[in-house]
């Protein structure tokens, strides 16, 4: 057992400063498990939001010695012991309270990206036709546990603030799992470019880093997000077939 200071963020509505707090940390613990430790003995007012303490719901997102992790899924055993353990909020959304940001926005983009619209069905008894393979290309988007961690890291949020503008990685995987979907018959292509704002996205990669559920966001799904806005606008066949027919 040993003791370890933390540097927790207390404040609310993005005012506040950070505070020194000191617990004993045994084998096997995680962040989480200091910051419920230290509500226990010295905190009892600390904000702190959590839920399943398994690295699946995404409640628990925060910025850890300025990096953003889950909290629950960050052992203490990474972290240098040498130096106080940084935790605050997460820095892309507004600041309620100690540890809790508010992702409300997020869900506010979410509700206005083109829903799933399935085909006519292929056979007679109301079922489809599909590759495996196919199947299997949108898997990997819907492990996804929206925790919002590539969204606090991605510096068009986060840097620029340009959420009117921006959806985010998250929704740009939200926006592939859709349109590489066998089924789906939506086109989303004209909103990428010009609400989604898929042309912020400089690929630096950094979502796809920090992304507790291992998705390749930046190479599996921005990356041919762009490419289909490329086609559709940028080829030089479609635009003067567009510029012709006013279609496409």
């Amino acid at each position: 057992m040993a003791a370890l200071t933390f540097k927790i963020f207390r404040g609310d509505n993005g005012s506040g400063e950070f505070k020194e707090y000191k617990t004993d940390i045994t084998e096997g613990m995680v962040v989480l498990d200091a910051v419920h430790q230290i509500q226990a003995e010295s905190a009892n007012d600390l904000a702190c939001r959590w839920n399943c303490k398994a690295g699946k719901c995404g409640s628990c997102s925060a910025e850890i010695n300025g990096k953003p992790k889950l909290m629950c899924m960050t052992r203490m055993s990474d972290l240098p012991t040498d130096q106080p353990v940084k935790i605050e909020p997460m820095h892309a959304f507004p600041h309620m309270r100690d540890l809790v940001a508010d992702v409300s926005w997020n869900y506010t983009v979410k509700q206005r990206i083109k829903k799933f619209q399935p085909r006519k069905p292929d056979n007679e008894d109301g079922t489809w036709t599909v590759m495996q393979e196919d199947v299997e290309r949108v898997q990997e988007f819907r492990k996804c546990i929206e925790c919002f961690l590539c969204q606090d890291v991605c510096h068009v949020l986060r840097d620029h603030h340009l959420h009117d503008e921006f959806v985010g990685p998250r929704f740009l995987v939200y926006n592939a799992a859709l349109e590489m979907h066998p089924l789906d018959t939506a086109d989303r292509t004209y909103d990428l470019k010009y609400t989604d704002g898929i042309g912020f996205c400089n690929i630096t990669k950094c979502c796809t880093k920090v992304c507790p559920e291992h998705i390749t966001i930046t190479d599996n799904a921005i990356i041919p997000l762009k490419e289909r806005v490329v086609d559709r606008f940028y080829d030089p066949v479609r635009r003067v077939l567009r510029a012709l027919t006013g279609k496409g």
